[in-house]
């Protein structure tokens, strides 16, 4: 996974532990301070943004998961309290809260990784939310003990409740954001796809603060799945983020108005962020699922058009290969090789399918490397591959196959203690491409070629056969392997 937004995370690295101990200590004094502007009262804050990040930064690099690091984060927070309250021993209390939702999210989100190694996704959005109702119920009890003698007027009931909301909320809103974000790949594409799923969004959280009532924090619910549909994964978190986070500001100012009624006389900011908690999950959990059907996708595709032992086209994929460059081989000349690598079969009786396993995978790589931009290679089965590949004109193509054939003769193929010289026999065809026919002109040299193959290989192998004008040309009648 590439390095996060910030450049300040990419700081982190396993062998460094000063730097590392420097920028936990400032990130921890950056978000508190944040979270310190947003305070409601006292000790509760309308957004409190520190936890979630920490515990992402610290499942994300699993270096930073020892002691002396939590000890820093945990020492940052009391030090700011020390210069900015007056709280004494409840400071302790409180901030031990929130170490013990980084602490329980990040080895609970790090032990998944673990034992999900080789998962196509950097989470999963179920076990998230599950990990932040853990995390936010543990943090609760010790918060609203620890705010007891802090806030004025609050029972354990009321504290719990806003201690559990406000971290499970912030959790699921920022964890995803922390645990998928990457570095841009390519700049950003600006068109009537991609902006008309953000404006849907805008709209949607601006009919919210029109409509209020507890049913329009819904509202923003199905631009929010457009997007996870629409973008990837990373910027469908981010989107989430932006719009949940705004809806608490909203609803803590008045702006949507929730307010009704709780049978357990708790907070309406309870119940805004338990449902914006529970909204914002879904979204992503499309985004996640998306993205997995997506890389199945491909991977599906990548299976079917290349060979997995060879690494080379396989014969579909050659042909899904001309289809896509048809235009590239348009008004050009066309050769078309049939290698076959000599007397393979002994290669299997004599040293064990392994070998040859071997042999194929490193001959098709050595093929490549000498074919190198001048065409593409694949394994039409067994040993048998074809070479597709533009040049100046028949001569040029038979040249060109006699240094394919000529590379592998004097290359080495190491099994083992033991070095392999191989040999192959090729058959060579040539013919011009007009626009459109290039399936059907490839379709009748590879007969040809396929031809002029068995007479390489009936002259006595280690050799390239091919058609020229009206008589037929052997080249390089050496002895075979």
């Amino acid at each position: 996974m590439r390095a996060l937004f910030s450049p300040t995370f990419r700081l982190l690295r396993n062998d460094q532990p000063f730097i590392n101990a420097a920028v936990i200590f400032f990130i921890t004094t950056l978000f508190y301070s944040v979270g310190a502007m947003l305070r409601l009262v006292e000790a509760l804050s309308l957004f409190w943004p520190l936890n979630a990040v920490m515990a992402g930064i610290f499942a994300r690099y699993a270096f930073l998961q020892r002691w002396p690091y939590y000890l820093i984060s945990f020492l940052a927070m009391l030090i700011y309290d020390g210069f900015t309250t007056s709280w004494g021993w409840s400071s302790v209390v409180i901030n031990l809260s929130n170490m013990v939702f980084i602490v329980t999210t990040a080895q609970l989100v790090q032990r998944e990784q673990r034992l999900m190694r080789h998962a196509p996704q950097p989470i999963n959005a179920l076990n998230l939310f599950v990990y932040c109702l853990v995390a936010a119920m543990l943090c609760a009890l010790f918060g609203a003990f620890g705010s007891m003698g802090v806030v004025i007027n609050q029972d354990f009931l009321m504290a719990f409740g806003d201690w559990f909301s406000e971290q499970f909320s912030t959790g699921v809103l920022i964890l995803p954001c922390i645990l998928t974000a990457v570095w841009p790949s390519r700049e950003p594409a600006f068109n009537s796809k991609t902006l008309l799923p953000v404006v849907a969004l805008m709209v949607s959280v601006l009919g919210s603060v029109l409509v209020g009532g507890a049913g329009s924090l819904a509202l923003p619910l199905p631009a929010l799945i457009w997007c996870a549909v629409t973008f990837s994964l990373p910027v469908t978190c981010l989107l989430t983020l932006i719009t949940g986070g705004l809806e608490i500001i909203l609803i803590a100012n008045g702006m949507i108005n929730i307010f009704v009624a709780s049978p357990l006389q708790m907070s309406r900011m309870f119940s805004a962020r338990l449902g914006i908690a529970t909204m914002a999950i879904c979204p992503v959990i499309v985004s996640v699922s998306m993205e997995t059907i997506n890389r199945l996708m491909r991977h599906v595709s990548l299976r079917a058009d290349y060979d997995f032992l060879t690494r080379v086209y396989s014969r579909s994929g050659l042909y899904e290969a001309l289809n896509r460059d048809s235009n590239s081989f348009a008004d050009k000349h066309l050769t078309v090789m049939l290698l076959d690598i000599d007397y393979f079969k002994s290669i299997n009786d004599n040293y064990g399918h392994e070998c040859g396993d071997q042999v194929l995978a490193s001959f098709a790589q050595k093929v490549r490397q000498e074919l190198g931009e001048k065409g593409v290679v694949a394994r039409m089965g067994g040993e048998e591959f074809a070479v597709v590949a533009v040049t100046a004109g028949p001569q040029a193509g038979l040249l060109l196959a006699e240094r394919l054939r000529k590379s592998v003769e004097e290359h080495l193929f190491h099994w083992h203690a033991r070095t392999l010289h191989l040999t192959v026999s090729i058959g060579v065809s040539n013919g011009s491409v007009v626009s459109g026919s290039l399936t059907e002109v490839f379709n009748k040299l590879l007969a040809e070629a396929d031809e002029y193959l068995y007479r390489s290989k009936k002259a006595g192998r280690n050799r390239s056969s091919m058609r020229q004008s009206s008589m037929e040309e052997t080249l390089n009648p050496s002895v075979g392997f």
